[in-house]
């Protein structure tokens, strides 16, 4: 009698903090909706968190429901959409829903995987509705404006949202950030970036080199020069310590391609990425966060990437001036909480 008055006690107390605060007290095996079935990732992301006999399966959560959505004037999303649905509904048992609104009310987290940035933001709106945490995957957006929009919006509901590329967990590059105890003096990252339309010509592809390099080298980039040509564009991004970040963004490589690494130059030697990874790290990044409702990347920590890509994109049109990133962050309407430190000055040159 007693047990049986404790056990009622417990799931009381347990259904009234889930009504207090319901995106830190959630089942144990989560239902996940995925909004945008036109990149690879809602595939892979569905396969090792619905198929318990793959080696990669990650516990605790799986994909029920999912919008199609999709970009007709863009080829690189039109052209899969079909395929990924019919995937995702007839292998994995996904139920395909007609709206966002339908997803987010079967659920309770959800994953924004729409290729395009473009409509990233009137997808955050919807979201939001639901008070449900997401992981919005790259890019966040299709411009600097934007992307500080949707962390605005997603703060001022008090919403948990995070974005990253799976570069930043990937073994190789964990092993060359943690190289060392101290900042790396320098570091060198390339890698495919396709230039498309409709988006900076770095945000889309590029990112995950960018994102490879602050992993490396951390926040606390100020400025940025670029130098580009058909083929290819060298950006070096000055952090602060006058340490050098450079990015070799290689244009003519195809989205898919492997050839992505980084070296990182420090106090004790020189120690290059030696393997790659894949999307299985931060898919256990985003199921951890959907369970505890907190975000393994901050909105300051990505945003300075976009600002690096923005900067970058303001240096090539002004055929390869210092962009300074607090500029860039601040005409896009980022508060001052998520701008880079200002630059300090070293008194022996003042």
């Amino acid at each position: 009698m007693v047990a049986r008055h404790f056990q009622f006690m417990s799931a009381l107390i347990m259904a009234v903090l889930a009504m207090l605060s319901p995106r830190l007290v959630m089942a144990d095996n989560l239902r996940i909706g995925i909004i945008g079935l036109d990149s690879s990732h809602c595939e892979q992301f569905t396969l090792r968190l619905n198929d318990p006999a793959n080696p990669s399966h990650i516990p605790g959560a799986r994909v029920v429901a999912a919008y199609a959505g999709g970009s007709p004037d863009l080829p690189e999303s039109a052209d899969r959409v079909a395929g990924f649905t019919a995937t995702l509904k007839d292998k994995y048992g996904v139920q395909i829903l007609s709206s966002i609104t339908e997803v987010c009310a079967a659920v309770d987290a959800i994953m924004i995987l729409s290729v395009d940035g473009r409509p990233h933001l009137e997808q955050v709106r919807e979201v939001l509705l639901c008070q449900k945490p997401f992981f919005l995957d790259k890019p966040v957006a299709a411009s600097l404006k934007e992307a500080v929009e949707i962390y605005k919006l997603a703060e001022a509901a008090k919403v948990p949202m995070f974005s990253a590329s799976s570069m930043r967990w990937y073994p190789g590059v964990i092993e060359v950030a943690t190289a060392e105890d101290t900042p790396a003096l320098t570091a060198i990252a390339y890698g495919p970036a396709p230039i498309l339309p409709h988006h900076p010509d770095l945000f889309f592809y590029g990112i995950h080199s960018v994102e490879a390099l602050f992993t490396v080298m951390g926040t606390g980039c100020q400025e940025v020069v670029r130098t580009t040509s058909e083929n290819a564009s060298v950006v070096t991004g000055v952090w602060n310590g006058n340490r050098l970040g450079t990015l070799h963004a290689i244009h003519g490589l195809p989205m898919g391609s492997p050839n992505y690494k980084i070296t990182r130059f420090g106090v004790k030697g020189v120690v290059e990425q030696k393997n790659q990874g894949d999307y299985t790290p931060m898919l256990r990044e985003i199921i951890k966060f959907f369970q505890t409702g907190q975000p393994p990347v901050t909105p300051q920590q990505t945003l300075e990437i976009y600002a690096f890509m923005e900067a970058a994109q303001q240096s090539k049109r002004q055929e390869g001036k210092p962009v300074s990133l607090r500029e860039v962050l601040r005409k896009a309407g980022a508060p001052e909480a998520w701008l880079p430190p200002v630059p300090s000055v070293d008194p022996s040159k003042s």
